[in-house]
């Protein structure tokens, strides 16, 4: 029905996160309608794709060089670590306003099922890093899902008694209601209570 290469563009969309056929076709009719200008500025910066993102040497995250703008900011406290799964959970992180340490990305959990191993993401600098830098304390910020929490436990395994490591607090949301909590969340509620 379409032209070959508008029909490619379509397809393209498609292939994002919950972007079905008809919300592809209007992503397409919307960037057909765009000025030159605007659509220079849309395939520039899906270059970045083919060329590649860089990430930070030091924890992982995204980055326009070879340290991220957490990592070379003296301000920020360089022995308080926390450990997430991947570089949109610090964006999660900083936007609470609260937490002044430093990140490590670990891109991904350990997940058997799938063939993700300890080797497959990135714990071996973590460890190496633990012991490098004098970090003081671990911050496991973590999923809570069974992937998770089976590599928040090989990580305490690997660190051992040398660093304070803990984990964020699981509880019931704001606004939330007990007859509707499952129970892991109310048991996990009821053990990290202050």
């Amino acid at each position: 029905m379409y032209p070959k290469k508008f029909e490619n563009l379509i397809l393209a969309f498609q292939n994002l996160p919950g972007v079905g056929r008809k919300t592809a076709e209007r992503y397409a009719f919307e960037t057909l309608n765009w000025e030159q200008e605007k659509r220079e500025e849309f395939v520039n910066a899906l270059q970045v794709l083919i060329e590649g993102v860089d990430t930070c040497k030091v924890c992982g995250n995204l980055s326009d060089g070879d340290t991220c703008s957490i990592c070379s900011d003296q301000n920020r406290n360089h022995t308080l670590l926390c450990v997430v799964q991947s570089p949109k959970d610090i964006l999660a992180i900083e936007s609470i306003q609260e937490y002044k340490g430093v990140y490590h990305v670990l891109n991904g959990v350990i997940n058997t099922s799938k063939g993700i191993l300890p080797e497959d993401i990135n714990i071996d600098s973590l460890v190496d890093r633990i012991h490098k830098d004098e970090i003081k304390e671990v911050i496991l910020a973590l999923d809570p899902t069974v992937e998770g929490e089976t590599t928040s436990l090989y990580i305490e395994k690997l660190i051992g008694k040398d660093v304070l490591v803990t984990r964020l607090a699981y509880g019931i949301p704001m606004g939330g209601h007990l007859d509707y909590t499952d129970s892991l969340t109310l048991l996990k509620a009821f053990q990290g209570r202050k």
